[in-house]
């Protein structure tokens, strides 16, 4: 599949076409972590990443345990999983998080993301996707790419550095070393959003690496860590924005960012259930209430991922691409 950009011009009244898709989807893509390890290149901007103690082969084994265990218990639940081996021939330590190089629309838009490390880039494998896609009905007609970032060492990691509200045509960003501000307000002309672009930090005062390790947007629901937002301005708002979109907010701590609860996805099954799906990890941080108010939007899906989590530094939510494409009839 050939990677062309195309640029939409908005005219008449100067305001921008607002995408429109439904909140949730049944059917995402995920990756085999088939050379799943420590990644070096990643750790000085990745806090949550922790080395591992087990031996190389041991971690790697127990990633792929976890990630035949995640798909088998989509699966259950109603979910289609289109399952990608990582690139051959070169080592991909964090494979299994394909949300970073790939977003797609119900437009049959595929866009192609920036990423800051090299031991990244080489994941993108479009055109074994496009195949992929092609081969289960769905159809992409345009391909917008934005790799062209990276010789300016600007960088917008997919729907890690972006949470969207697909329903609603709004995209939230926070600045981080993985987040350009120019990069993403080029995605979001492109594609219909409307930019939102503030900054996070930590306890310490470091920036936060991605959007989706403090904020997580489902049907009817925002969760959302307010204390990382340090500006008032800007903290006053994001909750303007996130309550304008979902009357219930689900406000979680810094601490509980710790353990992966805003890093959570809401997708549907093919019956059309709502399943809320986080890590074993993020379901034990949540209090009681959380889980009540959770559990009015949806079934809770927990996986067991623990060595992907804390080796990898990014649990549920960034192991699962949506796909959003037009499928044929």
């Amino acid at each position: 599949m050939g990677a062309e950009t195309k640029r939409k011009v908005y005219v008449e009244t100067g305001e921008k076409e607002r995408v429109s898709m439904p909140p949730t989807t049944s059917t995402v893509v995920m990756v085999r972590p088939d050379y799943f390890r420590y990644n070096p290149q990643t750790a000085p901007s990745n806090k949550f990443q922790v080395p591992p103690v087990a031996p190389p082969e041991i971690v790697r084994q127990e990633a792929l345990r976890e990630f035949g265990g995640m798909v088998n218990t989509l699966e259950a639940n109603g979910i289609e999983v289109l399952s990608l081996d990582s690139p051959k021939g070169v080592v991909t330590p964090d494979a299994v998080f394909p949300n970073n190089w790939f977003y797609t629309d119900n437009m049959g838009r595929l866009v192609v993301f920036p990423m800051r490390t090299p031991n990244r880039r080489i994941e993108r494998q479009v055109d074994a996707l496009g195949t992929t896609l092609a081969e289960s009905g769905f159809e992409v007609n345009q391909v917008l790419d934005l790799t062209h970032y990276e010789k300016h060492d600007q960088f917008l990691e997919g729907t890690g550095s972006m949470v969207l509200s697909r329903q609603h045509g709004v995209a939230f960003a926070i600045g981080s070393p993985r987040t350009d501000e120019e990069a993403f307000h080029d995605f979001c002309d492109e594609c219909g959003y409307m930019p939102v672009f503030f900054h996070a930090k930590d306890r310490e005062g470091s920036e936060i690496y991605h959007t989706n390790v403090i904020m997580a947007i489902g049907d009817g629901f925002t969760v959302l860590c307010e204390e990382s937002i340090r500006d008032q301005t800007e903290r006053k708002n994001v909750l303007d924005i996130a309550y304008q979109m979902n009357p219930v907010l689900i406000p979680i701590s810094l601490e509980q960012v710790g353990q992966f609860c805003g890093n959570l996805l809401n997708l549907r099954s093919k019956e059309g259930a709502s399943k809320i799906v986080m890590s074993q990890t993020s379901l034990e941080a949540f209090t009681g209430e959380q889980r009540t108010e959770l559990m009015k939007h949806g079934d809770i899906v927990p996986f067991n991922m623990r060595m992907i989590e804390t080796v990898g530094g990014g649990s549920a939510r960034c192991t699962m691409a949506e796909v959003f494409l037009p499928r044929k009839t």
